[in-house]
């Protein structure tokens, strides 16, 4: 897998654009009239102030507390950048609080707390308790983040968990419960040495000893070597509490006939003879970040029956934290529960080891463009797995209710489950798997409009991401002087510009393009220019030559007139079957809308085109089609002429034996609206339409761009489908990352 390369100003550009920070708070109920504010605020929020008041259970029914978690931290560790202040900290608390949104719908906000004493921060954190549903802690440094953890469990009726503990503890134990499953080996038996006697060495070591390795059978070590009994140097009481009667001194000595290494340490610190010297089977948890301590590549260089993990996601067994901490909070809020306890970590453990036992769903398989089985190389599922969020939280919430942690138990675990399964935004995971199918693909991008900025960090970032070979049709010295300005000036040596000037393939072009317009009133001269001095022209017969493997163009000029250059080359006009699908995203929910870029009146064999066309791009994004025909009335009520077009459509359909659902005529509440579909028992959809047909192109026009400016919904497209080459045609107010996003359709040759 190759590395995504992440430059500074990138970083710094996604943190500014397009406001500061990473999120903002939006209201969930309405605040237009003054009814809404009287409710909202006084006199009518008093009713629900009295009713807490009375019952502080009611908290969780009138306020958003049960759904909120505060990431909180003094920002004395973090990341591997060491003590950076409070407000050092704020962006990586605010990734934290976007993390816990984007993996399990809990809503999160970022607490920096400028003090390193304890008693003050303890203090802070327990006045803040009606607040919050739970509260993360974040980058603490020990052993300060012990005390600091314990008491706010002591002093707290909220779940207190510091992530960098125990996150990192229920990962790999979920890891090793399979590999010793895989090497045939128990946890009570096998020999554990773990190095680095910090925040989560430690409680690794503690959750493993409660789910039942041995404490004489574990040897823990720090930078002085074998926390052994009766050591006083270097030792503190979290440390003595797993020291061990043992003759053992050093990491090497300890690592002898060793079943399992765990390292929270630094590279480098396990070498090949050590690795050498442990027992048959052995399982090598390398967790330092960003470098593990010894490479997979090394171990397996002496030891191949070696299992390994890293915190690396390019590598095989990821020990990422994303895998824990949302659906313990998930599982602990919607029970409300007073704690997280060690039966829930050890519950979240076993699911998550669980899941990576089972058969691998063909979107995470194609997502990450290699089908994964349980093994070796796959003892972790991996963060995209769509099932989590339905399989871990459950677990939690049930050993949260076993052990008494619940104040209000979930009856119906079934109904749970399944509401769990609808909460997540499906159009994530959607993305996810095409930009893993892009990278699998390595396509070599063309991008036509090389003199504007935003064209050329797209083409930077898909190239800097991983995604492949970017090819830029422009003059080198203006590419250099825009990127120049745009702080990446290095880039120029990374992407290949090419231009008519440069290239050794014009006069094959221009025989292609002459052979194709001659009967079209060009002459030599018109073709000349044409190929030499049309970028998108040009673009599209390095295209055509197989001297890129996908096109995108757009950013600089309307698309009508894009879609007239593309046309000298490809046959890409309403007669030749080419179509315009927007895809709309908006609430968690996706949904194409076609034709809107080619077809100014459709017939209804037109429609039918279109509809098959959207069908298959939503096939390619791994959606099962349901294609709903609109119009402004519904199955023939009210009559009206211009609506007769889209119910033909369907009769095209049933004479071609398409295989996708199809509908029509009805209107857009109808097609998407599950109750509204109800009252048409004979409707052949079996559930809301995601793709769209409408009667016309500018009614396609008017939907998409009141949806973005009304709504705010995320637009990609329109998606040129149903011509021989992968051409996408951005829109005029493209983003770069919009332009990305084109790329990588292209890419994945969708449509």
């Amino acid at each position: 897998m190759s590395k995504t390369r992440v430059t500074a100003e990138e970083a710094l550009a996604f943190h500014l654009e397009p406001t500061p920070g990473k999120f903002e708070i939006t209201a969930t109920v309405p605040m237009t009239t003054q009814r809404d504010l009287s409710l909202a605020y006084s006199p009518g929020v008093a009713v629900p102030c009295e009713a807490i008041a009375a019952n502080p259970e009611t908290a969780y029914d009138y306020t958003n507390k049960g759904n909120l978690v505060a990431v909180i931290s003094n920002g004395t560790a973090v990341l591997g950048l060491g003590n950076l202040g409070a407000l050092g900290s704020k962006p990586v608390m605010e990734g934290k609080a976007v993390l816990f949104k984007r993996f399990a719908d809990v809503n999160s906000i970022d607490i920096e707390l400028d003090t390193e004493d304890t008693d003050a921060f303890v203090d802070a954190v327990r006045l803040m308790g009606p607040t919050f549903g739970g509260i993360n802690l974040e980058d603490i440094k020990a052993p300060e983040c012990f005390i600091i953890e314990q008491r706010l469990k002591e002093e707290m009726d909220i779940p207190v968990f510091h992530d960098d503990q125990h996150g990192t503890a229920v990962i790999c134990a979920a890891g090793l419960l399979n590999a010793l499953q895989l090497s045939g080996k128990k946890i009570e038996d096998v020999r554990i040495v773990l190095n680095g006697a910090g925040a989560a060495g430690i409680a690794c070591l503690e959750l493993l000893k409660a789910m039942g390795a041995r404490h004489q059978n574990c040897i823990m070590c720090d930078t002085k070597g074998v926390i052994y009994q009766g050591r006083t140097e270097g030792m503190n009481q979290w440390k003595s509490g797993h020291a061990v009667a043992t003759d053992l001194r050093t990491l090497e000595e300890a690592m002898q006939g060793a079943d399992v290494f765990l390292g929270v340490s630094v590279k480098g610190a396990v070498t090949q003879a050590m690795v050498q010297s442990m027992a048959e089977n052995p399982v090598i948890f390398a967790m330092a970040n960003p470098d593990p301590e010894i490479t997979p590549e090394e171990a397996h260089e002496v030891r191949p029956d070696a299992i390994i993990a890293t915190g690396r996601s390019d590598y095989p067994n990821q020990v990422n934290n994303v895998l824990g901490f949302p659906y313990l909070f998930r599982g602990a809020l919607d029970i409300h529960a007073r704690a997280i306890n060690d039966e829930m970590k050890i519950a979240c453990a076993h699911a998550l080891a669980n899941l990576a036992r089972e058969d691998v769903p063909d979107e995470v398989a194609l997502a990450y463009g290699k089908n994964l089985s349980f093994g070796r190389d796959y003892i972790i599922p991996t963060p995209f797995d769509p099932r989590l969020i339905h399989r871990i939280p459950p677990a939690v919430a049930k050993a949260g209710m076993n052990t008494g942690a619940a104040r209000r138990p979930i009856i119906d675990m079934e109904a749970y489950e399944l509401s769990l399964k609808t909460r997540m935004d499906p159009t994530a995971s959607i993305l996810r798997g095409i930009n893993a199918r892009a990278r699998a693909n390595q396509a070599r991008m063309i991008f036509a409009e090389g003199d504007d900025p935003r064209v050329l960090r797209a083409a930077v970032m898909y190239q800097r991401s991983g995604l492949g070979k970017a090819l830029v049709v422009g003059r080198h010295e203006d590419v250099k002087a825009k990127l120049d300005k745009a702080g990446m000036v290095d880039a120029v040596r990374e992407i290949e510009v090419v231009n008519a000037a440069n290239t050794t393939h014009l006069d094959t072009y221009k025989d292609f393009l002459y052979n194709r317009l001659k009967r079209g009133g060009f002459d030599a001269q018109d073709i000349h220019r044409l190929a030499a001095r049309d970028r998108h022209v040009f673009s599209a017969l390095m295209l055509a030559h197989g001297h890129g493997d996908g096109l995108v163009t757009g950013a600089t000029r309307k698309s009508a007139h894009i879609l007239d250059r593309i046309n000298h080359v490809y046959d890409a006009s309403k007669y030749d079957g080419a179509v315009g699908i927007t895809a709309l995203l908006h609430k968690g929910r996706i949904i194409f809308i076609a034709d809107t870029l080619v077809h100014e009146w459709p017939d209804e064999e037109d429609l039918a085109t279109i509809a098959e066309r959207a069908a298959t791009v939503a096939q390619n994004m791994g959606l099962e089609p349901r294609v709903a025909f609109v119009s402004f009335s519904t199955f023939g009520y009210p009559v009206s002429e211009r609506a007769e077009k889209m119910a033909r459509a369907p009769a095209v359909l049933d004479a071609r034996g398409v295989s996708f659902e199809y509908e029509g005529e009805m209107t857009v509440d109808v097609a998407l609206n599950a109750k509204a579909q109800s009252a048409y028992p004979f409707s052949r959809l079996t559930g809301p339409a995601n793709i769209l047909v409408v009667p016309a192109r500018h009614s396609a026009s008017i939907s998409v761009k009141l949806m973005q400016e009304m709504a705010g919904a995320t637009v990609i497209g329109p998606i040129l489908a149903g011509i021989d080459g992968s051409i996408q045609i951005c829109s005029t107010v493209s983003t770069a990352n919009d332009i990305l996003n084109m790329a990588v359709l292209a890419a994945c040759k969708v449509g």
